[in-house]
């Protein structure tokens, strides 16, 4: 059966169903699931980019970022934790980078969370040193060191609503195509904007990313010492919930062309919203992480001196005319375009206040919870 007719099934036997169940089937039902199908996803010949499709550069930055994490917690051994690596590409250029530093690789381990079997084994192909896998950050023990993610919360899937008289969840229903209805939201939706402070106008809709705060209370009760970086496209609840953002943030991804109907190509097309940043600072304090900063992913980069560290690479190389010309493509995409686009939000649990190199750009006058 196609996993649209397995859904269509569901609501004939069930009823309407949650948005957010709608998506969690489309993204990650068994075999058929946009990320648990062999299908390609990434690159080229996938549906979207990510930061470390881009470059090796990138993964480079984040490298020396974890150096200086490590130097803050004593260099003593160290964890890279990093949910839902994607191809590989990002464990495999930091630990590139990381295998320079001896002290700090000989006492690395780096486990990656991974819950799509497909993705598995295209990660096996190409990490073998240092890398163990996991189905869970409880199965790994005395974490110090460092939780990582990049586009990874976005794919958390979300309940929809929409603002009425009181908050209303919307419900995907079948009449011959896919339909929305709308049900009065459950209490924990409605007790998510009052944790926030949110008042969401008449008529505006938006995501609620519930997972994500069950995502970030599961890597506090984890991390014993040390940072989580968290690198993704989203906002602040000041930017998210503006009067301009009232349709909402979902969009689809389906070869490289972007729309925002969930009910087409089912199991075939990414499906993604944007994170609320403050959440994710908000609870992660309640639960022991507390905020160093976010920037930008340009600044980020910038802080930590990728254009110093791409252009070392050119003097050392005989043809950096061409290299300088595909470097400074690369860099539009993962400066401005990218850059701006995706933001940086560094917490730490356990580890005295250290300035931190990537975040020297940081902005003390903006609040992670605004």
């Amino acid at each position: 059966m196609l996993l649209s007719e397995i859904i269509i099934e569901r609501i004939k036997k069930e009823g309407p169903i949650s948005f957010r169940d709608f998506m969690e089937m489309a993204l990650y039902y068994p075999e058929l699931g946009y990320y648990n199908s062999a299908q390609n996803k990434i690159g080229a010949d996938g549906d979207f980019y990510t930061s470390a499709n881009l470059t090796a550069d990138f993964g480079a930055m984040i490298g020396r970022q974890i150096e200086e994490m490590w130097q803050n917690l004593e260099k003593k051994p160290f964890k890279i934790i990093e949910y839902g690596a994607g191809t590989g590409l990002l464990c495999h250029d930091i630990l590139d980078y990381l295998e320079n530093n001896i002290p700090l690789y000989e006492n690395l381990t780096y486990c990656i969370i991974e819950k799509s079997t497909s993705m598995r084994v295209i990660q096996k192909k190409h990490l073998r040193k240092k890398v163990n896998w996991y189905n869970s950050i409880k199965d790994i023990p005395e974490i110090n060191g460092c939780v990582l993610s990049n586009e990874l919360i976005d794919n958390f899937s979300v309940h929809q609503v929409i603002m009425e008289e009181q908050l209303k969840e919307v419900f995907v229903d079948y009449k011959e195509g896919f339909i929305e209805i709308l049900k009065p939201a459950k209490t924990e939706l409605i007790q998510y904007f009052e944790t926030l402070k949110v008042q969401l106008p008449k008529g505006f809709r938006t995501e609620v990313n519930l997972e994500a705060v069950s995502w970030i209370k599961q890597v506090s009760q984890s991390l014993q010492k040390g940072y989580v970086i968290t690198i993704d496209y989203g906002s602040l609840s000041a930017e998210l919930y503006n009067n301009r953002r009232s349709f909402g943030t979902l969009l689809c991804y389906y070869k490289h062309h972007k729309s925002d109907n969930p009910y087409q190509f089912i199991g075939q097309q990414d499906i993604t919203t944007h994170i609320n940043f403050s959440a994710l600072s908000h609870w992660g304090l309640q639960y022991g992480i507390e905020p160093c900063g976010i920037v930008n992913q340009a600044e980020f980069l910038l802080a930590l001196g990728i254009k110093e560290y791409q252009n070392s690479i050119l003097n050392n190389n005989p043809n950096n005319v061409a290299l300088a010309m595909q470097e400074s493509l690369i860099n539009y995409r993962l400066l401005v375009d990218m850059g701006m686009k995706f933001k940086v939000l560094i917490q730490q649990k356990g580890v005295p206040k250290h300035p931190l190199l990537g975040l020297k750009f940081l902005n003390t006058q903006e609040t992670v919870y605004a």
